[in-house]
């Protein structure tokens, strides 16, 4: 299902920061809808085009697979430490959860227990990332921008949130994305490259190649 409206009524509405992480497929997939060709990286552009559509702050869900890694390396070195569960699966994609919850029950306890980088980043906008802004946590609407719909299920998973708040607001795919800088008349192929904004922008080489490891 789309959430283009939901993510529109969030950046009218004066009471929201809204925030946007996305994912690294998205960065050398979208020149390809702008004509500009296939696997050119347009991560300045799209830098770029997310603050012009009116988004607060811009930022990399890398920052997310970065913290997503420590997390899995300290489980599977628990795991080494007290013989098993082996062998330890990803729990980073969901429409693989979902199948193991749905047809292999059996393999649930092999599944890491940490959350996605979409996840642990939607945790951290909602924790970490007020309390260095001085922002009410409540106020901040958390937006990414992903190639894959199951995404999209993953943050509207009931137990996906923390205090009362959904880690995950909207989930974007790169052809909606596409469709809001269309539809707000940007010329993209002609943005000026800019880069993401600090705090939860930065992130290691190791959050680039994750999701090849």
């Amino acid at each position: 299902k789309p959430h283009i409206d939901r993510v529109k009524e969030a950046l009218e509405d004066p009471n929201k920061h809204v925030i946007v992480a996305m994912a690294p497929a998205v960065r050398t997939s979208m020149g390809e809808l702008f004509k500009m060709g296939y696997g050119v990286d347009v991560t300045g552009k799209l830098y770029s085009s997310l603050r012009q559509l009116g988004f607060d702050k811009v930022f990399d869900i890398n920052f997310g697979a970065d913290m997503t890694i420590m997390e899995e390396a300290t489980e599977f070195i628990e795991r080494i430490n007290n013989n098993g569960p082996f062998p330890m699966f990803t729990s980073c994609c969901p429409a693989w959860v979902r199948q193991a919850e749905n047809y292999y029950p059996e393999l649930l306890g092999n599944l890491s227990s940490a959350k996605s980088p979409q996840q642990i980043f939607g945790a951290a906008s909602k924790t970490y990332y007020p309390t260095v802004e001085g922002l009410d946590p409540k106020s901040v609407y958390t937006v990414t921008i992903m190639p894959c719909t199951a995404k999209k299920y993953e943050a509207d998973r009931t137990e996906m949130e923390n205090e009362g708040l959904r880690n995950i607001d909207a989930v974007l795919t790169t052809r909606e994305l596409a469709k809001m800088i269309k539809d707000a008349k940007i010329n993209f192929a002609t943005l000026e490259d800019e880069k993401a904004d600090p705090a939860m922008g930065e992130y290691t080489g190791a959050g680039v190649i994750f999701g090849a490891t």
